[in-house]
């Protein structure tokens, strides 16, 4: 394994343990910054960063948890649009459907704006 794998798996633990503690919003802050400093401790005593990526690393990861937290805080507290209800009386008729070839290019447009979606 090389130095390349071993930093690119400490980023990925990093980036794990960042979005760990976005999920869980009531943990201190302090908490993961004592473990990403020890997980980059470890690395500086294996000598796969020095002191100044460590520092770097730290104040990375940290900062990325304190953007997640705000995110997922952000996201929770805004409210959803409830769902309309539309209630038919029995002596109303339903409402006239659209045609199959009307659903089908709606679908066709959604699979589109899809794909477009997953390019950008």
């Amino acid at each position: 394994m090389g130095l390349g794998d071993l930093v690119q798996k400490a980023v990925y633990l990093g980036i794990g343990v960042a979005s760990y503690a976005g999920e869980k919003a009531g943990e201190k802050l302090t908490e993961l910054r004592a473990q990403v400093q020890k997980l980059a401790d470890e690395m500086v005593d294996r000598g796969e960063m020095n002191a100044e990526e460590a520092r770097r690393f730290v104040d990375e990861m940290v900062q990325k948890a304190q953007q997640q937290q705000a995110t997922v805080t952000s996201e929770q507290a805004r409210p959803t649009e409830p769902r309309k209800i539309e209630i038919l009386d029995d002596d109303e008729p339903a409402p006239v459907s659209t045609s199959v070839d009307e659903m089908r290019q709606q679908v066709a447009d959604l699979q589109e704006e899809l794909r477009r979606l997953k390019r950008d």
